[in-house]
């Protein structure tokens, strides 16, 4: 019979897989909790095109409607000092485009979110609440409109209304109640049922002091990090119905400033920086909204299958 403990014959190697083990849940989950470098660089630079967007009209810079003809040479002119991003084929500045442009894309990209928060997240609140008959109408909506094909409904919408702001916002947002709205039903669900809710009712409260003053705040949190999500997916559809010639007519948008660019593949073609740039600040706002609400989401333990 051996003298020496049990726990001291251990081999370095499995003394260390066991000390690893013992751990690893703990820095593994303080890992998931923190936003890290990349969060608060997206922020960053939302802050920054959000606040150039809202500022525009203040700026020192170009008027996007200009058309700085320079006599003796053809546009687009490349970028210079006095042209950041260069000029599009009719000379008009394309950095100053490139900010007014992201007021409207942005409008549309909150304002539809915004707007499918307030329908689809009060529509889903509701399902997820009172369950029964009121889950099966809400759910089956929702169900009728993830059916349509999002394309063809925006095409539809468009057609038989003005193209403005108010319109493309309102078409994207119609889009955007279904998806938002899952996700509060299935937040809401994960809630119904919990402790502070159960005493809530005990105590005699109100289906609508209930759902105000316990469910609510709980839902708009996961409900919040989606919508930085929805915000992405808004934007690219406002490019999408750009390309469609169905976006906001008038005013110069990130979709549009892109069609305009590839209408002449000529001048495309030795002069990239028409579209190259106004892409560029689109794909960084496009992956910052995605980086920022998927950390925010794994932040507030969102799971991916209310999503």
């Amino acid at each position: 019979m051996s003298l020496i403990p049990d726990n001291e014959i251990l081999s370095p190697a499995v003394a260390e897989i066991e000390a690893v083990s013992e751990h690893a849940p703990g820095e593994d989950a303080a890992k998931k909790r923190r936003l890290g470098f990349g969060f608060w660089v997206s922020v960053i630079w939302l802050v920054l095109i959000v606040g150039a967007a809202v500022l525009a009209p203040y700026l020192s810079i170009k008027s996007p409607t200009v058309n700085f003809i320079i006599p003796g040479e053809r546009p687009p002119y490349p970028p210079s000092s006095d042209h950041w991003f260069g000029t599009d084929q009719d000379a008009r500045d394309l950095f100053s485009r490139t900010i007014y442009g992201a007021r409207v894309s942005l409008t549309v990209g909150f304002s539809a979110i915004a707007f499918g928060m307030a329908v689809g997240g009060t529509m889903g609140l509701l399902a997820g609440y009172f369950r029964g008959k009121v889950d099966q109408v809400i759910s089956f909506l929702f169900l009728t409109l993830l059916s349509f094909p999002a394309l063809v409904l925006a095409i539809l919408i468009t057609s038989l209304l003005d193209r403005t702001l108010f319109t493309i916002s309102f078409v994207i947002g119609v889009l955007s109640i279904a998806p938002v709205g899952r996700v509060a039903r299935a937040t809401t669900i994960s809630f119904a049922d919990r402790e502070f809710v159960l005493a809530a009712r005990s105590l005699g409260a109100s289906h609508k002091r209930i759902i105000v003053r316990e469910l609510l705040p709980n839902v708009l949190i996961p409900m919040g990090a989606f919508a930085l999500l929805g915000v992405a997916v808004a934007i690219v559809a406002e490019g999408s119905l750009a390309f469609l010639g169905l976006s906001v007519s008038q005013q110069p948008t990130w979709g549009t400033i892109i069609l305009t660019a590839s209408q002449n593949s000529r001048d495309l073609q030795n002069a990239f920086y028409m579209a190259g740039f106004p892409i560029a600040v689109l794909f960084a706002t496009v992956v910052s909204l995605n980086f920022a609400g998927d950390k925010l989401r794994s932040y507030f333990d969102v799971k991916e299958i209310s999503l």
